[in-house]
């Protein structure tokens, strides 16, 4: 009660300091000073949106460049900058702003929260990120042009060879780590001490408990990032030996931190995503969430399971044969706790009255091609067949079958879902099934020819390519261009709602959120012959 009281009386504070005694900030400065939980959600996922935009011009860029062999539309330094930039800003612009702004909007209202715990730390964090992002896209225009490693940033590539742009780039990073790891320091503090009375940890939504275990994990992995990169600007620019062989260091000590960072962090991306869903397909299936404690232990069992797969990431590195398997079995491991999950949301399903709204498509979307992307890492997880697949395009589509239905589908499914609460109106049903569909051709066509390409021994991060991958070729780009149109009509439908539209009803999808608590509990499900109804 006292940790309550004293954050009730510091928010009273807050108000009475940003805004003094003449009412409410009128214009930028509403936005500039707020400490409102609901506007820096909203800041949050519309810079995400521009930062999605963004990358994805790069996208298009790569893969007009890569429509035809031969085919010379951007000098080869300049696509280089291209896939080191876009992977930059759609991992650390695009898909973690956007679920940390998701998190704002609706952990204080799904757990009784007045607001953030910290809520001048929590428009902090967010200012930072456009300040991050306008140095990284400086380096654009700087001597030597951007970055132009991968966004991994392997050494000695980015250290002895990079260029004079790469200590903005380190800067850069540095600034989005800190706004991330103060973000998850709110969260948090918002979880353990705001819950409302009576809401013990196993009685809190899932999408509030996958942003929990994600918090953590960001507290632990964004200072070994730090570090990396303070290593890198040591290298560049103090005349230590880290990465430098020459000097008595080793390129793969930076492969070995850069990936204890780096496997963590895709599932940061992906994590709250599964909360999202766990939340939208038991709305849809007009039933309860199946086996909530399950869904609660494998996450948290996924999240451990990340800290010891780092390797797997550098098969062909050299590493000891025990080493190898090892993490080869680790990596194997983590699919247990993930099929888990696939399993729960399919039996939520089975016998649901199910209506396929937009949300429910972009949620089953995301349950189908998730687990296509966990198959061909399976595959790639196999240390002997990786030595096949590595670098090649197979690996490119793995992860985007992984980040594109996993993070960017999740991201659409939760918008679609909180529109209503967000906004007081109903998006266009229409036009939202139209964007659905026109997403899922597209990814499909973009992403799913280059597993062939990858296994047929198309290597990653080449401007130009031998004629056998042509066709293959044609229909990603394609793909890629109607998936990167498609999305500014996400944008039309989403302005749309804003500014007006059919009202939302209290209970926009049929009364089902809540539903845990109308289901009659004594008669098991296989009891009824139709699911139970919603009161």
């Amino acid at each position: 009660m006292a940790v309550t009281g004293v954050f009730m009386s510091s928010v009273a504070d807050t108000h009475t300091q940003d805004h003094g005694h003449h009412g409410p900030a009128k214009g930028f400065s509403r936005w500039l000073l707020t400490t409102n939980h609901k506007d820096i959600g909203t800041m949050y996922l519309v810079f995400s949106f521009t930062m999605f935009l963004l990358g994805g011009t790069m996208a298009m860029v790569i893969r007009a460049e890569l429509f035809q062999p031969g085919l010379q539309i951007v000098q080869p330094e300049f696509f280089n900058q291209m896939t080191t930039m876009h992977g930059l800003i759609m991992i650390f612009g695009a898909v973690m702003p956007a679920f940390v702004g998701l998190a704002n909007w609706m952990l204080p209202l799904m757990i009784g929260a007045p607001d953030m715990a910290l809520p001048r730390m929590n428009n902090w964090s967010f200012w930072l990120l456009p300040c991050a992002f306008l140095i990284l896209l400086s380096t654009l225009f700087m001597q030597g042009g951007a970055p132009n490693f991968g966004w991994t940033a392997y050494a000695p590539l980015s250290t002895t060879y990079g260029p004079p742009s790469t200590t903005f780039f380190i800067f850069a990073i540095h600034i989005m780590g800190i706004s991330s790891i103060m973000g998850a320091i709110n969260v948090i503090a918002t979880i353990l001490n705001l819950r409302a009375p009576g809401m013990t940890l196993m009685k809190m939504p899932l999408f509030v408990w996958t942003w929990l275990i994600t918090a953590f994990l960001l507290i632990a992995v964004m200072p070994v990032l730090a570090g990396v990169v303070t290593m890198m600007l040591m290298d560049i620019n103090f005349g230590t030996s880290f990465f430098d062989a020459s000097g008595g260091g080793d390129p793969v000590l930076f492969q070995h931190v850069f990936w204890f960072f780096g496997h963590p962090e895709v599932y940061i991306m992906i994590l709250p995503a599964f909360g999202a869903i766990s939340h939208i397909i038991p709305a849809f299936s007009r039933k309860p969430l199946f086996g909530y404690a399950s869904m609660v232990y494998a996450v948290g069992a996924i999240a451990l399971l990340s800290f010891v797969v780092w390797a797997h990431h550098m098969f062909t590195v050299g590493i000891p044969i025990v080493g190898q398997l090892f993490f080869m079995y680790a990596t194997m491991l983590i699919a247990v706790p993930t099929g888990v999950k696939v399993f729960n949301w399919v039996a939520t399903m089975f016998r649901g009255s199910l209506t396929f709204e937009a949300p429910m498509l972009f949620a089953v979307a995301f349950v189908i091609l998730f687990t296509i992307g966990g198959f061909s890492g399976l595959m790639l997880a196999i240390a002997p067949a990786d030595f096949q697949y590595h670098d090649t395009y197979f690996v490119v589509a793995h992860f985007h079958y992984v980040l594109v239905p996993g993070a960017i589908f999740g991201i659409f499914a939760s918008a679609y879902f909180w529109l209503p609460k967000w906004t007081g109106h109903m998006y266009d049903e229409t036009l939202a099934k139209t964007h659905f569909w026109l997403s899922f051709i597209g990814m499909n066509l973009a992403f799913f020819p280059m597993h062939f390409l990858g296994l047929a021994g198309m290597p990653r991060r080449i401007p130009d390519y031998a004629l056998q991958f042509a066709d293959f070729n044609m229909i990603s780009s394609i793909g890629a261009f109607m998936f990167g149109a498609t999305q500014l009509l996400f944008l039309f439908i989403v302005v749309k709602c804003v500014r007006g539209g059919e009202k939302a009803p209290a209970k926009p999808w049929d009364g089902a959120e809540g539903l845990e608590w109308t289901v009659p509990s004594p008669a098991p499900y296989h009891t009824f012959s139709t699911p139970p109804e919603v009161k």
